[in-house]
């Protein structure tokens, strides 16, 4: 088997997390991730019975949650430690955030249903193990942007303040601000 980390003595979580390759089914990833799937779990739970009150596993579960956001699960995250949501956020029901790398998003944005945010790559050339190898590169969306219903926001995006992505684009590069951008791969095509 190919050794890919050959003079590299970092674990495959610190690889993770400073954005290089590494091999995902590591165990200690795996109970960061473990962590996560049960906080999201307990968050959608407590949500049933009070939302205001189920807030404090939200906070525990991510990175960072400004005043005044509001996230409706169901919620799937990679480990959530990663994500920051700016206050005023309103995220719809079933946002996907696999947040290998940082994903920010800034303040007062508006998140639509089946939205999703995905940082993790994965190598091309197919080789023993690769099935395994994956990096990632962060996702940053400004304030006061509105993600369409559908969106999908791939690795190393960044959305500009004040953009709108229509539902169902697939944002495959940069967004600048003021600007709506629709379609696969969206495009900015009137500014506002």
């Amino acid at each position: 088997m190919t050794d890919y980390f050959a003079g590299d003595p970092r674990t495959n979580h610190e690889r993770m997390l400073a954005g290089d390759h590494y091999i995902a089914d590591d165990p200690d990833i795996a109970r960061e991730a473990q962590r996560a799937v049960r906080l999201a779990a307990e968050y959608q739970a407590a949500y049933v019975r009070d939302a205001e009150a189920a807030r404090p596993i939200l906070e525990e579960l991510l990175g960072e949650l400004g005043a005044g956001a509001h996230i409706r699960p169901p919620l799937h995250v990679d480990y959530g430690s990663r994500i920051t949501v700016g206050e005023g956020t309103f995220v719809n029901v079933n946002l996907t955030a696999l947040d290998v790398a940082a994903i920010t998003i800034g303040r007062d944005c508006q998140i639509g249903p089946n939205v999703q945010l995905l940082t993790p790559t994965h190598p091309l050339e197919p080789q023993p193990r690769r099935d395994k190898l994956e990096a990632a590169r962060p996702i940053t969306i400004g304030d006061n942007v509105w993600l369409g219903g559908g969106a999908i926001v791939l690795p190393g995006v960044t959305i500009g303040d004040n953009s709108v992505i229509g539902a169902g684009s697939v944002v495959t590069r940069d967004v600048p601000a003021n600007v709506v951008a629709v379609g696969n791969p969206a495009r900015a095509v009137r500014e506002l």
